[in-house]
């Protein structure tokens, strides 16, 4: 991993109002991230951020600084991560933007990229992004300049998204739900899926006012959670992130447990029983994996899912062709779509 001035293993992040989270900084990024994607052709861009107030601000500086460059912006308004690298790739545009970070406070930000098929910006283009931001601004010529849009039901377009990763021969029935939102991205979505598949709902932290995103409550704390699975006697509860890239579970006595390998490695086993993926493994790993057909082994890379992913597609083994291939890796990469790993 070459050294960078801003970018991390996430994108950028920091407290609002010291730099690198600061108006001027953002404007200027959106303006060099804009000049570099602009060389790919496309000149269109999907932002999407959390529920956190400081991401109204950020969102209006990102777009100044694209419009310069020539490229105009989208806004999906308050959604889950997976959600805009899902509507990136759908709507074709060159990157997405997510104002957000994450599981931390409200009084942090952050801003991460994804490229054109919803995976994170290749090494090269952030190392060129960093280059541009030694430069001075310009702005293109009035006739070129970028505009902004909003996307019509973007909600909707996810919600349909998730629902279609549940097999049509099962439902959701008779089955109690707690979810919690985190008072972030998910409050607008996590419960509607769940819904109408069939599932009663009890949803908790959807109420976000722009400062309570996961305070006490969400993936980052779950006893809210738990004491109101115990409460309604429901069947299981669930538990998200600010921007919803996260889940915790809980079963119906509040127990929190491993469900994250057991889930990857049964759809492994379905999708492509002759793949071998290299990965860290542990307990489930070895009841699931190798075991159920999908072969594991260990293999260190960088902190990040971005590393995970150029190791997945690096080691991966062609031994059940590559449309199977794909799929393993997808499944691997993209566990961190919580309400399609919920389902």
């Amino acid at each position: 991993m070459s050294n960078r001035k801003y970018f991390g293993t996430d994108g950028i992040r920091g407290r609002v109002g010291n730099a690198p989270i600061t108006p001027d900084f953002v404007l200027k990024l959106g303006w060099a991230a804009g000049k570099v994607l602009a060389r790919h052709g496309s000149r269109k861009i999907i932002i999407g951020k959390d529920t956190r107030i400081s991401g109204y601000m950020l969102e209006s500086a990102l777009e100044a600084g694209l419009a310069a460059a020539g490229l105009s912006a989208s806004f999906t308004g308050p959604m889950p991560t997976p959600a805009v690298a899902y509507l990136t790739r759908t709507f074709r545009a060159e990157a997405g933007i997510v104002i957000s970070a994450s599981h931390n406070p409200f009084y942090d930000n952050g801003i991460k990229f994804f490229s054109i098929d919803g995976t994170k910006l290749p090494d090269d283009v952030e190392e060129a992004i960093e280059a541009e931001m030694e430069k001075e601004i310009t702005c293109v010529d009035s006739a070129e300049l970028g505009k902004a849009s909003r996307i019509v039901d973007a909600a909707g377009r996810y919600i349909e998204f998730c629902k279609g990763t549940f097999p049509n021969e099962l439902s959701l029935n008779g089955l109690k739900v707690v979810v919690d939102c985190a008072n972030g991205a998910t409050y607008h979505i996590a419960p509607n899926v769940l819904r109408e598949l069939g599932a009663t709902v009890i949803a908790i932290g959807c109420e976000p006012n722009g400062v309570n995103i996961n305070e006490e409550v969400g993936a980052t704390d779950v006893r809210a959670l738990q004491a109101r699975v115990l409460a309604e006697k429901a069947d299981l509860g669930i538990a998200l992130d600010g921007d919803g890239d996260r889940v915790i579970m809980v079963d119906h006595e509040g127990n929190k447990g491993r469900w994250r390998s057991d889930h990857v490695y049964h759809r492994a086993r379905r999708a492509a029983p002759g793949a071998t993926a290299r990965r860290r493994g542990g307990d489930a790993d070895e009841q699931y994996g190798a075991g159920a057909g999908a072969q594991a082994a260990w293999h260190s890379v960088w902190p990040g899912r971005k590393w995970a992913t150029a190791t997945c597609w690096k080691n991966c083994r062609k031994k059940a062709g590559a449309s199977a291939r794909k799929t393993l890796v997808t499944l691997f990469c993209w566990i961190k779509r919580p309400l399609a790993t919920v389902l």
